[in-house]
């Protein structure tokens, strides 16, 4: 195992290296922020959500919209609906449970 470097101890971390509030705040290289990536989580599920309201709306006037096609847009917008729902349920929890830690 010659690649594989030891542990070091906790001991061994120094302040230069230990992370700050303020660099949480800036995306990485190449990534981007916990805020941006729920806008986007947002805009993608209110785009789901409209697709679908514009399937079934075709399908009840008769526009030529398959069923199958209406069926499958309403499934997609109820599981970014709900996986939206779950993300805010765990913020919510973490919340809670940061502000019941006693310093």
């Amino acid at each position: 195992m010659n690649g594989i470097s030891p542990i070091s101890g906790i001991g061994s971390a120094t302040a230069a290296t230990a992370p700050t509030f303020a660099a949480a705040r800036t995306p990485h290289a190449g990534g981007t922020s916990f805020s941006e990536m729920l806008h986007s989580v947002a805009q993608q599920s209110a785009t789901l959500d409209a697709n679908a309201t514009r399937a079934v709306t075709g399908l009840l006037s008769g526009d030529g919209t398959d069923v199958h096609q209406a069926m499958i847009a309403t499934q997609k917008a109820e599981i970014a609906f709900e996986m939206a729902l779950q993300v805010r349920n765990r913020a919510v929890s973490a919340y809670q449970q940061m502000m019941q830690m006693q310093f």
